[in-house]
């Protein structure tokens, strides 16, 4: 160690790590396999002071920051300099029932609060995956799965405790720094690094959902009668259809392995009675391949996507769109269905309701007036970007009279630089510019390094 590193090692209660160590390698790789930091320094915070420690030997360096929980999408790579501070350690969960409140720590996943928010009938407003960090989600803006009744996950955010670039930490609201406030919600890691975030609750303890497989032998016409169904649809219910060949594995249930498949994913919050009706029109297009929709408590929600828990690389990316319109279904299927050039999971996503509607103080998230995301991901190879880029894009490219910009949590990128027109699609234009202005405020040398950058006034 470096006389400088062992300074920050006395500072910090969790471990300060070097290359060429085995706990340096396990410290830095996260789920998402394909794609690692190398950083100079990996520092494991346990406390915020941990992280307060890290940003300021960072920042006396101008060193790149790097922040990382669960690693699913990970920010720009750093390669051979920079420090990564994880903050899997950071665990701690507190609920105020009578408040409807959460208060979590920056390692803490959706499923830790899941289950401590449901005895008192309560439930986080999460994602499909409770496997999936708290704080990278809500920075990110959170479609959820019950998202067309809750709306955007980071409209619920009350508070947030961040060290910025000074090293200072700060318990930010809407009344104490309301520009920083509206950038945090929506606008990702840009501006610090988070040690805890308090949000609110939703009176919810059970659903009727789950998925609808069906043998995927005609595409084009299932993708037709899911976007007729989701025409005729209330709020309380939220939905999704994804396209895939499953792979031949043991862990993928029988009637589904080697098949290219469809799969309806569906949450709805109101009573399994008429969950049954509107569920209907879809078990009426023909055989399930697998049949998942009951009634279920909240604690089961993990069960609807079934998204995979084992670590593995994957890259892609995604549109939001004013409609999906009928006449590229045909399109969409050609160029990334089951005889694509590399293999992609082509998933759409029933967005409007409370999606599109602001709430009294929303955050940074754009594209709130799209119907319908649209994901493409291809997973499996070590590296799988290069082939799968041109081949996303030309589905992106296909829709592009219809889209309204990209979610910010739905961008898997590769841990490449992203160009400053590509972070410029995530957001209206002049809340682009006032996330310009509190990144310069409060990192203006550009220490935190998140997947779409979002630059300093003065860096043009």
């Amino acid at each position: 160690m470096s006389v400088d590193v062992e300074t920050l090692a006395a500072e910090v209660r969790g471990p300060v790590l070097l290359p060429g160590s085995r706990e340096y390698d396990e410290e830095r790789t996260g789920f998402q396999a394909g794609f690692r930091h190398h950083p100079a320094v990996v520092v494991g915070a346990t406390r915020p002071e941990d992280v307060r420690a890290a940003v300021r030997f960072a920042a006396e360096r101008r060193l790149p920051i790097a922040v990382q929980s669960t690693g699913h999408g990970i920010v720009t790579a750093l390669d051979g300099e920079g420090v990564l501070i994880t903050t899997r350690r950071m665990k701690a969960v507190a609920v105020d029932a009578e408040a409807g409140t959460v208060r979590a720590q920056a390692g803490v996943l959706w499923r830790e609060v899941i289950e401590q928010a449901a005895p008192h009938g309560l439930a986080p407003v999460n994602g499909s995956a409770p496997h999936i960090g708290v704080v990278g989600y809500l920075l990110g803006g959170g479609i959820g799965l019950l998202g067309r009744r809750t709306g955007y996950a980071s409209d619920y955010v009350r508070a947030i405790d961040i060290v910025t670039a000074d090293g200072a930490l700060r318990h930010v609201t809407a009344g104490s720094d309301p520009d920083l406030f509206w950038a945090l919600r929506g606008g990702g890691g840009n501006f610090g690094a988070v040690t805890a975030v308090e949000t609110a609750l939703v009176p919810v303890k059970r659903l009727y959902g789950g998925g609808l497989h069906f043998a995927a032998d005609h595409p084009v016409d299932l993708l037709h009668a899911y976007r007729a169904w989701t025409l005729t649809l209330p709020e309380e219910l939220t939905s999704s259809i994804c396209l895939m060949t499953c792979p031949p594995w043991p862990s993928v249930p029988e009637p589904l392995r080697g098949r290219y498949v469809a799969q309806v994913r569906i949450a709805f919050t109101g009573s399994a009675e008429e969950g049954e009706r509107l569920v209907a029109p879809l078990r009426a297009l023909g055989p399930r391949l697998i049949d998942t929709v009951r009634e279920m408590p909240y604690t089961e929600v993990g069960t609807i996507y079934q998204d995979p828990h084992v670590p593995h690389a994957y890259f892609g990316g995604n549109v939001l769109l004013r409609e999906l319109d009928p006449t590229v279904l045909r399109t969409v299927v050609d160029v990334a269905g089951p005889d694509a050039t590399v293999p992609c999971i082509v998933e759409i996503r029933h967005l409007g309701g409370a999606f599109a509607r602001r709430s009294t103080d929303p955050g940074a998230v754009g594209g709130r007036d799209a119907a319908y995301m649209l994901r493409v991901m291809t997973s499996g190879a070590a590296a799988p970007s290069t082939a799968a880029r041109p081949v996303h894009q030309r589905v992106y490219d296909a829709l592009k009279q219809w889209t309204t910009g990209r979610s910010l949590n739905s961008v898997y990128n590769d841990g490449a630089p992203v160009l400053q027109e590509q972070v410029r699609e995530l957001f209206a234009a002049e809340d682009f510019e006032r996330l310009r202005r509190v990144k310069t405020l409060h990192d203006p040398h550009n220490l935190f390094r998140f997947t779409h950058n979002i630059p300093p006034k003065d860096s043009d």
